[in-house]
C-alpha cells in the first residue's frame, strides 16, 4: 500500500517566502531629507569650529578675562604723580686721606657735628717714617738755599765795602790834590809836584766808577738769584707743609657743620686712601628725591614746578635739576622747596607730588592701565565685528595717573582691551569667546 507524503500538507516550496514585503509610501523622500538634515548640521559645526577656532596669530580669551574701555574725547590734565624722598639739601663726604688703622673713634653716627670736629684718628707708622725723612730731606735743602741767599747778601756787602774805600780814597785824593793846587798858585810848588795827587784823583774816581758799574751789574744779577731762591724755599716750606699735614691727616675730621651719618668706623679697622667713612649732612635745608619713568625724559626739566600735600597744605616745589642715566627703566630727579622747608619734614621721609607738565585741554584718551606695560603705548587690541579684537598700530603722548592721550591709530567711540597684554605680545587677534 502506498504511503501518502508529509510534503502533501504544506504549502508548494517558494510561493510565500519568495514574496516581496510592499515598502511603505514617501520612503525615499524620507531618507533624503535625513540625509540632507545631516549634511547641514555638519557643515553648521564645521562653520562654528571654523569660526571659533583660533587661526595663525590668534588665541582664544575668555570675555570675564578682559577689559573693555572706549575711546573718548574728554579733558585732559597733563601732571605726573611722583613719589619722592625727603633729603638733606647739601651732603659732604667724610674721605679718609690717608690710609692707617683706626686707632680711636671719637664720634658717633647721628651726631650734630661742627666743620673741622674730630672724628677719628687713624695710626700708620710707615707713613711717620716716611714724613721724618723729607722732613730730614727738605730742611736740608732749605739750609742750603739760606745759605745761598746769605752768600748774595755777603757779596753784595762786600762789593759795597769797596765802593765806600774807594770813595773814601778818592775824596783824599782830592782833598790833597787841592791843598797842592793852593800852594801851587801862592807859588809854592811847581807843576811837577801836583801832578801826581791829579793822577791820584784821577785814579780814584775811575776806580769807584767801575766798582759802582759792577755793582750795578752784579745787583742784576742776584735779583734773579734771589728770585730764584726765594721760589725754591716757598716751595720746599710748601713741601714741608704738605709732609707735616699728611701726619695731621690721621685725624679725621668733619668737613663741614651739620649731622653725621653713615660712619660706622670700627677701632682697629683698615683704612686705605680715598675711602669714603660717611658723610655729613646739611640740617634745615632739604630736597625732594624721586624716581620717574624713562618715559618722562624728555618732558622734566628744571624750574618745572610741582606741588605736595604735607600738614594739610600745598606746599610749592620746583625741579632743581634731572640726573639723565636711566636704571632699571627709571631716572631720578632732584626737587626743591620754593619757600623755607616746612618745619615737620624729616630725613627719608616720603611725600606724593603733583608734577606739573603743562594745562588741561580737550584731547582723545583711555584709561591708563596694564595694557600699556606690555605695549608701551604702541599698539592695542581694538574691538571689531565677530566678537574679535585685533591688534592696530596706534600712537600714545601724555599720561597721567588716569588717563593716556591718543594721538593716532583709534576713533572715538573705539572699543579696545585695556586688561593686561602679558602674553599677548606675539598675537594679531584675540577671540573673544
Amino acid at each position: 500500500m502506498a504511503s501518502s507524503s508529509p510534503t502533501s500538507y504544506l504549502d508548494p516550496p517558494g510561493e510565500d517566502m519568495d514574496k516581496p514585503i510592499a515598502k511603505p509610501k514617501g520612503w525615499r523622500r524620507h531618507r533624503l531629507l535625513v540625509f540632507v538634515s545631516a549634511g547641514v548640521v555638519v557643515l553648521a559645526v564645521l562653520a562654528a569650529a571654523l569660526r571659533w577656532a583660533p587661526g595663525a596669530g590668534a588665541i582664544s580669551v575668555k570675555r570675564r578675562e578682559i577689559e573693555l574701555a572706549e575711546v573718548r574725547r574728554a579733558p585732559f590734565d597733563d601732571y605726573l604723580p611722583l613719589r619722592a624722598a625727603a633729603a638733606p639739601l647739601s651732603s659732604t663726604f667724610v674721605v679718609a686721606i690717608q690710609g692707617g688703622q683706626v686707632a680711636q673713634v671719637l664720634a658717633q653716627d647721628g651726631q650734630e657735628v661742627a666743620a673741622g670736629t674730630p672724628l677719628a684718628r687713624l695710626v700708620n707708622p710707615q707713613l711717620t717714617l716716611d714724613v721724618t725723612s723729607r722732613e730730614a730731606e727738605i730742611s736740608g735743602r732749605l739750609g742750603d738755599a739760606s745759605a745761598q741767599q746769605l752768600a748774595l747778601q755777603q757779596a753784595r756787602a762786600a762789593r759795597e765795602a769797596e765802593i765806600a774805600d774807594a770813595n773814601y780814597k778818592l775824596l783824599t785824593a782830592r782833598r790833597d790834590l787841592s791843598r797842592h793846587e793852593r800852594l801851587r798858585a801862592a807859588g809854592l810848588e811847581a807843576d811837577a809836584a801836583v801832578r801826581p795827587f791829579a793822577d791820584e784823583a784821577a785814579y780814584e774816581a775811575d776806580r769807584l766808577k767801575t766798582l759802582q758799574g759792577e755793582l750795578a751789574q752784579e745787583d742784576v744779577i742776584r735779583r734773579t738769584q734771589a728770585a730764584q731762591i726765594r721760589k725754591t724755599a716757598a716751595r720746599l716750606n710748601s713741601n714741608l707743609d704738605v709732609v707735616q699735614s699728611s701726619l695731621g691727616a690721621l685725624v679725621l675730621r668733619a668737613p663741614a657743620s651739620g649731622r653725621l651719618t653713615n660712619f660706622t668706623l670700627q677701632a682697629g679697622q683698615p683704612l686705605r686712601a680715598g675711602d669714603t667713612v660717611g658723610q655729613v649732612d646739611g640740617e634745615g635745608a632739604y630736597k625732594l628725591l624721586a624716581d620717574v619713568d624713562e618715559f618722562y625724559l624728555g618732558r622734566i626739566s628744571p624750574g618745572q614746578t610741582a606741588s605736595a600735600q604735607l600738614d594739610g597744605r600745598t606746599v610749592p616745589l620746583v625741579v632743581l635739576r634731572v640726573l639723565p642715566q636711566v636704571t632699571d627703566g627709571r631716572f631720578r630727579a632732584e626737587l626743591g622747596f620754593k619757600d623755607a622747608p616746612p618745619a615737620t619734614i624729616k630725613r627719608g621721609q616720603s611725600l606724593d607730588l603733583r608734577l606739573t607738565l603743562g594745562g588741561v585741554r580737550p584731547a582723545l584718551v583711555l584709561p591708563n592701565g596694564p595694557w600699556l606695560e606690555a605695549s608701551g603705548g604702541a599698539w592695542a587690541f581694538v574691538m571689531t565685528s565677530g566678537g574679535r579684537a585685533e591688534r592696530r598700530a596706534i600712537a600714545t603722548g601724555r599720561r597721567n595717573l588716569d588717563q593716556v592721550e591718543v594721538l593716532r591709530g583709534l576713533s572715538p567711540g573705539d572699543q579696545v582691551v585695556v586688561s593686561s597684554y602679558s602674553g599677548l605680545e606675539a598675537y594679531k587677534h584675540l577671540i573673544i569667546r
